[in-house]
This record gives C-alpha cells, sequence and structure tokens, in this order.
C-alpha cells in the first residue's frame, strides 16, 4: 500500500488567495495554521474529501482526523497529513502541497505528524491556529505537549472569512446543488399522494437526491396541521399542506432550500398565507447586493414582516451559505445558530452567498415557509433553484 507521497508545491496551483490568508493570519497572530476539519480540509486542498472517510470518522480506536499545515508566508511549505485510505486517490489527483504523508490512522498520530512537519520547516511556530470545534481533546493535549513554549489559538474566524467571497467554480456548486435540490423536491411531490406517510416522503426524497448526483443531508418535513417536522407514520391526506425543507450536498457544497405543496387545490386562506410569507422573501431579496451593508437585509424583513396578519407566527432567518450551513455573512446575532453579527455591519461582498427564509407555524393551517439560496452580485442577487415557490400540487400515487 502507498503511504506517502512527497511532491513540490508547484504540480498544481495554489487554490486560495495566499495573500488574503497571511493577512489574516497576521491580524489574528498566528504563524502557523493547521486545519482540520474535513470542509476546510477541502476548500484549502481543493480535493475531493477522503472517499472512505466521506460519512463517518470513527476508525478502530480513534478516528480519522486529517490535518492540513500552512505557515503563513510560506506556502512552499506548507503540508497534509491524511490516512493511507486516501493515498490512491490523492495518487490520481495530487495536491498542491509541497508535502503528503498518507500515514495517520489516528487522531493523536494525525496531530504528532503535523508536529513534525512543522518542526522540519524551520518557520516560527509560536503561535499556532487550529480550529477548536473540530480538533478532539487528545490531539489538543498532544499538540500542546509537543510544542510546549506556543500559544495554541483558535482559527476559525480566519478559515470562515478566507471562505466568505466565493468563486465562480463555488458558486456554480451551489447553484446546481441548489436546483437538485428542488428538482427532487418537485419530483417526490409530483409523485406522492394521498395516504403517504412522511417517512415515505423522507425515503423518497433521499433517493431522488441521490439519483441525481447529491449527497442526502437532512429533510425536515411537516404535513397537514402539525408543526413536527420528523419523519413518522404520519399521513398526508388530501386537503393537507406539506412543507420539505432539506440540504443536498454537491461535491462539498450545500443546496439548502424549502418548498411547500399541497394535496388538492388551495384555497384562498391558502393563497394568502404563502404570498405574505413571498412578500416577506421578495423584500429582503431586494436589500442584497454588493455594498449594501448586511443589516439591511433583517431590516427589510423586518418591515415587511410587522405588516403580516399572522406576524405573531411568523418568524425570519438569514445566514451565508457555501461548505457550511451557517457560515459567512453572519446577519444575526439572535438567529437559532448563535454567533456575532459581524457582518450586519459591513458591506456584503458579490461572491457571498445567503439563505433568506421565512417560517409560518400557523395553529390550524400547519407549517409553512420558503427558503431560498441567493448569491450576491454586483447590481443585486441570483436566486439558485427558483423553481417551485408557488404552491405545488401533489400526485395520486395512492
Amino acid at each position: 500500500m502507498q503511504e506517502s507521497v512527497t511532491h513540490t508545491a508547484q504540480s498544481r496551483t495554489i487554490p486560495f488567495d495566499t495573500a488574503k490568508l497571511d493577512r489574516l493570519m497576521e491580524q489574528a497572530g498566528l504563524d502557523i495554521l493547521v486545519a482540520t476539519s474535513k470542509h476546510n480540509v477541502q476548500y484549502l486542498l481543493d480535493a475531493e474529501r477522503a472517499i472512505f472517510f466521506d460519512y463517518m470518522d470513527a476508525i478502530g480506536v480513534s478516528r480519522y482526523l486529517p490535518a492540513f499545515i500552512y505557515p503563513k508566508g510560506a506556502p512552499e511549505k506548507a503540508g497534509y497529513i491524511g490516512n493511507p485510505l486516501e493515498a490512491h486517490q490523492r495518487a490520481v489527483v495530487p495536491l498542491w502541497v509541497g508535502e503528503v504523508q498518507n500515514k495517520s490512522m489516528g487522531s493523536v498520530d494525525s496531530v504528532t505528524r503535523a508536529v513534525e512537519l512543522i518542526k522540519k520547516s524551520g518557520v516560527p511556530m509560536q503561535r499556532i491556529g487550529v480550529e477548536m470545534a473540530f480538533l478532539p481533546m487528545d490531539a489538543g493535549r498532544a499538540l500542546a505537549d509537543a510544542l510546549p513554549g506556543s500559544e495554541i489559538k483558535d482559527a476559525l474566524f480566519v478559515l470562515e472569512r478566507l471562505r466568505a467571497v466565493k468563486s465562480q467554480g463555488e458558486l456554480a456548486k451551489l447553484k446546481k446543488a441548489s436546483e437538485l435540490v428542488t428538482d427532487s423536491m418537485l419530483d417526490v411531490i409530483a409523485k406522492h399522494g394521498p395516504g403517504t406517510t412522511k417517512r415515505e416522503l423522507f425515503e423518497a426524497l433521499k433517493v431522488a437526491e441521490v439519483a441525481r448526483g447529491l449527497t442526502f443531508e437532512y429533510c425536515l418535513l411537516a404535513c397537514g396541521d402539525s408543526h413536527n417536522r420528523a419523519p413518522s407514520p404520519q399521513r398526508w391526506e388530501q386537503g393537507d399542506v406539506l412543507s420539505l425543507d432539506s440540504g443536498g450536498n454537491y461535491y462539498g457544497y450545500i443546496g439548502d432550500l424549502a418548498r411547500m405543496a399541497v394535496l388538492g387545490e388551495p384555497d384562498s386562506e391558502l393563497n394568502d398565507l404563502l404570498a405574505e410569507i413571498e412578500a416577506v422573501q421578495q423584500a429582503a431579496f431586494a436589500a442584497v447586493r454588493a455594498g449594501a451593508m448586511g443589516g439591511d437585509i433583517y431590516a427589510a424583513a423586518g418591515k415587511q414582516l410587522a405588516q403580516l396578519s399572522q406576524r405573531d407566527h411568523t418568524e425570519f432567518l438569514a445566514h451565508g451559505m457555501g461548505l457550511v450551513s451557517h457560515e459567512a455573512p453572519r446577519l444575526t446575532a439572535t438567529g437559532p445558530v448563535r454567533y456575532d453579527d459581524y457582518d450586519a455591519h459591513r458591506p456584503l461582498e458579490a461572491g457571498m452567498v445567503v439563505s433568506i427564509e421565512t417560517t409560518m407555524k400557523h395553529p390550524k393551517r400547519g407549517f409553512i415557509k420558503l427558503e431560498d439560496t441567493v448569491g450576491v452580485t454586483p447590481a443585486g442577487y441570483e436566486i439558485y433553484g427558483e423553481r417551485g415557490r408557488g404552491w405545488n400540487l401533489g400526485g395520486n400515487a395512492r
């Protein structure tokens, strides 16, 4: 089995802006970056995730822990520590980094090899940036023990800012992911009718997304007057609304959208309720453009929310999208996933991507929601996967 390959950084173009990363590291007071999350390793290497570990991390008595090492100002000394099971994959598509070691069989093993590579490079190592939330305790302790004179600092914010503005290739993947999720939901809605259980709808959507080349991540679904969004034996019956909210992954990039359906023709009340949600969505869209303050999205949505007949049952959320659901731009400090509202007070940039969602938990008509993925452009915005934003009619499978 091939365990380790070494090649020069010139074999491939570096996929990210090294000057930007160096600047972010300097501002954060970091000499070396050690990234260990699968999403950031994918981004920094511009390579598919290790196939064997795409769905899980556990192996033996430890876990898979990839490690990307980047010394500030010295990309030619960057390296990667992987597992032997990804050696063949890396041989087919070589990585850009100067040294690749596919030898790690656990979390402490990975960090130990990363430290050896850092010491061999001869670069300053007083301040080490790691992803605190993605570094196991045993690996963190091993890193601190191996570098007793170094300060270990959190680099999550540095990496998030590096990824905040997407490349054209990333935007294309996010658009494709969104389109495929929408197509999958509309297909499932059209093919299922009265008597279909929520569990059956969940499984059907999984199959539909995988058939279109997505990695299925989740589906939150509610029907009838219930607000419960877990798969269950509950049946979708004539006259019931159905909410599908699904995330599908396309080469690491997430499509996350919500669409509505009904069995039978929607009555006037349902049309009015969805129109209220659509009005909030449109108000938020109108605030999206490069140069506008991120907080303008919430301000515009808030004004429209105040006019709704169901404002006491309706909530709005906007968050960044990319390799991670809820990443930069950070637009609120009060949403369900708590972080500071860093980007609410700064201008949006072309290439940022935002998920915009309005949710109504109606006491009688059920769970009604639209969620859209929106790319920021110089002149405004582009909606990804825009189809099916009205009432979609269920089929008659039973």
